[in-house]
């Protein structure tokens, strides 16, 4: 069997599985592990939404890296195709960050003209403008900030095309294999110890998403991050209800292929707890019915919840421990992993290859957490 490897990345959902391809491509000998079932938590619960512009407020480099993330999916979606032969059903019809008053009114025609001076698209739809192309949403909704570059895609098969892809262009894939340790030598990252022996490598990514701060606590670097679970749910339409994809706080509804509608997502912090509550889908769906009354005619299809990793200043973690060498992080993507993935397994490829990435990830560094902590005793 198999034990030394160039590249091994820890996790094996949508984010481990961008870094696997995009190393894999550059002829990389990598090894994906991941301790359960490849693709199955968070990633493959997720609605797809490629929320660059209405996801975030401000044009900090969250913005920035979304937008370059967003601009990536177009050839993406060709290459994995050819690849694997999967569709990640990318949708281009755009996305309505609805008004409920007339405070949220105000705050979106804000963004939208500081949007608009950094060179994106975005305008502003009156309540009328905005039921001419929408007629199904209620009377409730004042308007909305119309994004013509926000899509979705479908996660599932984002990230199952992610896996098979990288296993098609020669990465190893090995499920239901546990990290229990690092192992180091001089300051230098060597391998993994997991609960089926020792692996071999000189560069390792943990990309575990909620649960990459354990591992990572293995070399004495403790990532300030939390689980937030997410419930959703999805019903069956005997038509079309919407074209774009419909996003408030609080509550979004997102159009799939088969007059399928995703409605998400809860936000429940510190909870590993994968279980649908009632309380959670009874919230949303009151919240729905608010703003699309019509969908409450449709079939309830199916319940389900998610992990999501948060970190306490809002950024996710990219890049190399500030250690130990040869130690990367990639994970802390919140609600944004779908959206980011692309960007994430670019800018990881190129770390790792000791390429300057296009994006500066000085902001997303790992060693901020020391900084934080030391910061914080400080205070104390």
């Amino acid at each position: 069997m198999k034990r030394n490897y160039e590249a091994i990345v820890v996790g094996g959902g949508i984010i481990g599985g961008s870094i696997a391809f995009h190393l894999a491509k550059r002829g990389y000998d990598v090894l994906l592990l991941d301790k359960g079932r490849a693709g199955k938590k968070a990633s493959s619960a997720a609605a797809g939404m490629l929320a660059a512009q209405a996801e975030l407020d401000d044009c900090g480099p969250l913005f920035q890296l979304a937008r370059k993330s967003r601009d990536m999916f177009g050839n993406l979606a060709d290459e994995l195709k050819e690849i694997t032969g999967i569709d990640i059903e990318l949708k281009d019809k755009g996305m309505y960050k609805i008004a409920l008053n007339e405070r949220e009114a105000r705050e979106y025609q804000r963004i939208i003209e500081l949007q608009k001076r950094l060179g994106d698209q975005a305008e502003w739809l009156d309540q009328d403008e905005l039921r001419n192309l929408e007629p199904a949403l209620s009377e409730a909704v004042t308007g909305a900030m119309y994004i013509e570059k926000d899509g979705h895609v479908s996660a599932p098969a984002l990230t199952e095309a992610f896996l098979k892809a990288s296993a098609a262009l020669g990465a190893d894939i090995k499920e239901f294999t546990e990290v229990q340790s690092l192992q180091f030598s001089g300051g230098k990252i060597t391998g993994v110890v997991t609960d089926s022996g020792e692996y071999a490598s000189d560069h390792v990514v943990i990309a575990g998403g909620a649960w990459s701060s354990k591992v990572m606590a293995a070399s004495g670097l403790n990532l300030d991050t939390y689980p937030v679970k997410g419930e959703c749910f999805s019903v069956i339409t005997e038509r079309p209800l919407v074209t774009g994809t419909i996003f408030s706080h609080g509550c979004y509804i997102v159009p799939k292929k088969g007059n399928r509608i995703v409605v998400g997502a809860t936000v429940k912090p510190n909870t590993f707890n994968e279980k649908v509550t009632m309380d959670g889908i009874l919230t949303l769906m009151e919240k729905a019915r608010n703003i699309m009354p019509a969908i409450t005619e449709g079939e309830l299809e199916s319940t389900w919840a998610g992990i999501r990793p948060q970190t306490g200043d809002g950024l996710p973690y990219l890049g190399e421990h500030p250690l130990y060498q040869g130690l990367y992080a990639a994970t802390g993507h919140f609600r944004n992993g779908i959206l980011l993935s692309p960007v994430t397994g670019q800018v990881m490829a190129d770390l790792i290859e000791d390429e300057q990435p296009e994006i500066d990830l000085s902001p997303f560094l790992p060693g901020r957490a020391y900084e934080n902590r030391y910061a914080a005793a400080a205070r104390d």
